[in-house]
């Protein structure tokens, strides 16, 4: 960490699970909390050994997360989830059963104006990928799914 930013990535899982008494349905989810580490400009931030090496992580990890998320908007055959130790986590996150949600961090700070229309730019592109329809994962408490449930009950 340093004095503007943290030097690494976060991330925080959840996992809910419930079951709904009276058809004994389960529902389960995952909620992922995902603190990204910012990019940096390796001329602007004058990154020297270990530091450099974090901060070309980092840039590239990033880059890597951009590159599953425009491949997945464009409904590629292939997603280049193992580009990195990110993407790779993150793989059941991103995908058609699932909900994205991205906030951006902006600095106040007119030094820092050029890093916040960076951000800004990559936010708005994101923003306009569609990368799946979210469906809800259920089933009843025996294993199997509400619809044979209900062919059952007939």
């Amino acid at each position: 960490m340093n004095e503007q930013s943290s030097r690494s990535h976060f991330v925080f899982t959840l996992r809910i699970s419930g079951v709904n008494e009276s058809t004994e349905q389960q529902v389960q989810g995952i909620l992922n909390l995902i603190d990204l580490a910012g990019s940096e400009w390796l001329a602007k931030s004058g990154s020297t050994g270990d530091r450099l090496k974090e901060t070309q992580a980092i840039n590239k990890s990033l880059s890597a997360l951009s590159d599953v998320i425009f491949s997945i908007a464009k409904k590629e055959d292939h997603v280049p989830f193992r580009n990195s130790k990110l993407t790779y986590l993150l793989q059941p996150c991103l995908g058609g059963d699932s909900k994205t949600l991205m906030f951006v961090s902006i600095s106040p700070e007119s030094s820092a104006a050029q890093e916040s229309i960076r951000s800004l730019h990559f936010a708005a592109r994101v923003n306009s990928c569609e990368i799946g329809i979210p469906r809800r994962q259920t089933q009843t408490l025996d294993g199997r799914s509400p619809f044979a449930n209900a062919i059952l009950l007939k």
